[in-house]
């Protein structure tokens, strides 16, 4: 509830593959304090959880601190800075509702707009792939032939390509003010990826090269859908319960990638890319009746505009109507 929607999806990126600089680099970091082993009668592998885990905590502590849900909340901007962030997220998204509490009624609301259910489905899509990916990486990278070593170093530049590609095409989608396709070609340049590896074999260049693109596709596209799906959703408690869903169902896809990629499939591993190709076209399904009805209820709500005066299509709304309707209001335009 800080950002403009054309503003929102590199914060939204940034946050969400840090997770694949993570991957790359923190096997390196691991080696590093595993040397620790034995000190103070840790093993090396404690050693790893407790340094992490309280530098994760340190950080946490800081962030609780300084920052706050809303604008409205915050402590160490002015008076009139505050109105001037509250003014221009409203010119873009609407009130955020922050005095009115979520309520049962609230949830049940959100669950009537039968698009949510399509913003959970467009993330578990693709959630799929790239957690069979992830998980699967180290495995998939040591049946072309490589050394236990040369799987580790060999399994860091996908990720970095993952991130650098990432980044790039949130910075050209807020810059465009658009998201679907910034969710439809990244997909089908993983689905490519997936499909030369399900194909060729016996070519380990070529299909360590068809990493890549599964990492720039996937990891390019998760974090857009994230991002497209919650911004278009007024108001913080439409978010909240939105992003929930979103969220929740989404990573259930999880225990479909873990079922993937079986050491029995090895080294072809057909049915894991198989896998991930259809979830991935899934997902592009999904992304596309998305952007067709929002596209559609923009189209309606313009043309009442037209043939109606805003006077007569508010007359029944307060203030306080419209910041409970949050999207749902006349007014709301979603991104496409």
């Amino acid at each position: 509830m800080w950002y403009k929607r054309a503003e929102a999806q590199k914060r939204y990126t940034f946050f969400f593959v840090a997770a694949a600089l993570a991957a790359a680099f923190g096997g390196l970091l691991a080696a590093a304090i595993g040397k620790m082993d034995n000190m103070r009668g840790f093993r090396g592998w404690r050693w790893i959880f407790i340094l992490e885990g309280c530098l994760t905590c340190v950080v946490a502590l800081f962030c609780f601190a300084l920052l706050p849900d809303f604008p409205e909340q915050s402590r160490w901007l002015t008076e009139e800075e505050r109105a001037f962030v509250v003014a221009r997220l409203r010119s873009d998204q609407g009130s955020s509702a922050v005095e009115r509490p979520i309520t049962a009624r609230d949830v049940a609301n959100v669950f009537r707009d039968w698009k949510v259910f399509l913003g959970g489905f467009m993330y578990f899509g693709l959630v799929v792939p790239a957690y069979g990916y992830a998980y699967f990486a180290p495995t998939i990278i040591h049946e072309f032939g490589y050394t236990p070593i040369g799987t580790q170093l060999h399994s860091v530049p996908p990720w970095v390509g993952g991130f650098g590609s990432a980044m790039l095409v949130a910075a050209l989608s807020d810059r465009l003010k658009h998201r679907y396709l910034f969710t439809l070609i990244p997909t089908c340049v993983a689905v490519t990826g997936f499909a030369i590896l399900l194909s060729v074999h016996h070519r380990p260049k070529l299909q360590y090269a068809a990493l890549f693109l599964v990492t720039t596709g996937l990891y390019s596209a998760l974090p857009v859908t994230l991002c497209w799906f919650t911004m278009n959703l007024g108001g913080h408690h439409r978010r909240a319960i939105g992003t929930a869903w979103q969220l929740g169902v989404g990573n259930m896809g999880g225990f479909v990638s873990t079922y993937a990629f079986l050491a029995r499939d090895a080294p072809a591993f057909r049915p894991g890319y198989a896998i991930s190709i259809a979830f991935a076209c899934l997902s592009a399904a999904v992304c596309a009746a998305y952007f067709c009805a929002v596209w559609a209820e923009n189209r309606t709500r313009a043309a009442a505009a037209r043939e109606k005066p805003a006077s007569d299509l508010n007359l029944n709304l307060t203030d306080s109507d419209k910041a409970a309707l949050g999207d749902l209001s006349p007014e709301f335009r979603y991104q496409l």
